[in-house]
C-alpha cells in the first residue's frame, strides 16, 4: 500500500493516500472500508500483517459494511461480536466471529464494526462523541443535518419483500463477477474450507492416537488376552 491516487471500486473516485502503510505503523484509529474488492484484500498478507500490529496500539480498530470480513481474515475478529453487510454476514462466522445482523454498530472492547455503506455515517458519529464528546458529536450531526427519513423503509432484511431482496442482490452481485473478486472469493472461501477441515481433523487427532494406543497394549498376566 503506497501513498499516493487511489482508485475506489468504481472506477470514479479518486482518494488521494498521503502517507503508505509502511510510514504508518501506529495509529490512532484504524477503518476498514468495505466494498466488491472485500476478498481481494481479505487475502493480502501485507496488508493483514498491518492490521495485526496496528491494532495492538491502536485506540479504535473500526470497520464499515464488508470491512469487517477484512478484520476478521487478519484474525481479528475470532470470538467476538460484530457485524457487516447483510451479504457478508456469512463470511464473518467463516473466520470464527460471531455475526450479529440485527445492530447497526456493535462494540468489542476497542474493536467496532457497522452494518452496510450508510452505517458508516452511524458509526462516525459514535466516534466523534467517543473522541471528542457527546456535545461535539451533536453539533457534527446538526451542522451535515443528519436526520435520516427515507421515503421506503426496506433498509434491513427483516423489513424488506423477497422481490426487493432479490433485486439488491443482483445489483450487488454485478461487481462480484468481475474476474479478480471472483477469483478472490473462489480462493478465500477454499482457504477456509481447508483451515475448517484440518481443524476438525486436529480435534479429533488425539483420540485417534489415544484408540490406536490402547488396542497395541499388550495383556497383563492377570487380563484376558
Amino acid at each position: 500500500m503506497k501513498a499516493g491516487p487511489i482508485t475506489a471500486d468504481s472506477g470514479v473516485l479518486v482518494i488521494g493516500a498521503t502517507h503508505s502503510l509502511t510510514e504508518t505503523p501506529t495509529p490512532d484509529v484504524i477503518l476498514v472500508p468495505g466494498g466488491p474488492s472485500t476478498p481481494v484484500h481479505a487475502r493480502d498478507a501485507k496488508l493483514l500483517d498491518w492490521l495485526r500490529g496496528a491494532h495492538r496500539t491502536a485506540s479504535w480498530t473500526t470497520s464499515v459494511c464488508s470491512g469487517s470480513v477484512i478484520l476478521a481474515a487478519a484474525g481479528l475478529l475470532k470470538d467476538r461480536r460484530a457485524t457487516s453487510h447483510w451479504l457478508t454476514l456469512p463470511a464473518l462466522k467463516a473466520f470464527g466471529a460471531i455475526p450479529v445482523a440485527d445492530e447497526r454498530i456493535v462494540r468489542q472492547d476497542n474493536v467496532i464494526t457497522s452494518a452496510g455503506v450508510s452505517a458508516g455515517l452511524d458509526l462516525a458519529l459514535w466516534l466523534a462523541g467517543e473522541i471528542g464528546g457527546e456535545g461535539r458529536a451533536k453539533a457534527i450531526q446538526l451542522a451535515i443535518e443528519y436526520d435520516p427519513q427515507p421515503p421506503f423503509d426496506s433498509g434491513h432484511m427483516s423489513k424488506a419483500s423477497v422481490t426487493t431482496k432479490a433485486a439488491a442482490t443482483a445489483l450487488l452481485s454485478k461487481d462480484s463477477v468481475k474476474p479478480a473478486n471472483l477469483t478472490a472469493t473462489t480462493m478465500l472461501a477454499w482457504q477456509q474450507t481447508l483451515t475448517a477441515v484440518r481443524s476438525r481433523r486436529r480435534r479429533r487427532q488425539p483420540e485417534s492416537n489415544i484408540s490406536t494406543k490402547l488396542s497395541l497394549r499388550k495383556p497383563r498376566p492377570h487380563e484376558s488376552p
